[in-house]
């Protein structure tokens, strides 16, 4: 290869590699799956199949509790089923964050003259998640838990630890994007650079990888969201 060059890879090996996939759910949310028919993921059928030449040891997905809104009442209720559903799967642990809710003046984009310029807007913020991921990278990669380290997001909060992983623990670190087909998102140049391989999620993808229409856990049946 040209000196200076670079190129993503995926892990090429004869056995395969022992990987943990870390989620970010708002992002993935965000990213692909807000506003499509797509939401009952299959997580572990889509970490799968993009990575079939990995060996998924763990998935940890990270999210936090939704509220009902006055125009969405039963949004805390689907994710709820859904989480319920992520946690059939056998190799795959929930870590939560919080969200904050506080009232902000912000200011309108086509002001009226002599009116106030400003409209009250209730902002809600995920708090926790960024932090948790790179908490978990560091601490996995510490304990020597697997070879290889994948992200599902495009934050580039992420980069300084991605960028520990490879350099400090010579850790493969994919770079997974769920904003790869979102017209109003680039790709994080960051998390790019700092990648050994790269995946984009694809809607072809994510079709694929649905939960049936009715599971099963230890109590009873879980139905996919009518919404969804």
């Amino acid at each position: 290869m040209p000196k200076g060059s670079f190129c993503f890879f995926e892990v090429d090996m004869k056995e395969k590699k022992n990987t943990i996939v870390y989620i970010d759910g708002f992002n993935l949310y965000y990213g692909a799956l807000r506003g499509s028919s797509y939401k009952w993921l299959d997580m572990k059928r889509l970490c799968e199949l993009l990575m079939p030449n990995n060996h998924i040891i763990k998935i940890k997905y990270f999210t936090a509790h939704v509220s009902g809104r006055q125009n969405d009442p039963d949004a805390p209720v689907r994710q709820q089923t859904y989480l319920r559903a992520l946690r059939t799967i056998k190799n795959l642990e929930i870590h939560l964050g919080h969200f904050l809710s506080h009232v902000v003046s912000l200011p309108l984009a086509d002001p009226v003259p002599g009116k106030n310029p400003f409209a009250k807007v209730i902002k809600t913020e995920e708090k926790g998640s960024d932090v948790n991921i790179a908490s978990h990278l560091l601490f996995d990669a510490f304990k020597g838990q697997c070879d290889v380290m994948a992200v599902v997001s495009n934050d580039s909060d992420l980069y300084t630890p991605m960028r520990m992983l490879r350099d400090d623990f010579k850790k493969v670190v994919g770079f997974i994007n769920p904003h790869a087909e979102n017209p109003r998102s680039q790709k994080s140049i960051q998390l790019s650079r700092v990648a050994s391989f790269y995946k984009p999620i694809r809607m072809t993808a994510l079709q694929r990888c649905q939960f049936p229409p009715v599971i099963e856990d230890e109590n009873g049946r879980i139905h996919k969201p009518s919404a969804w």
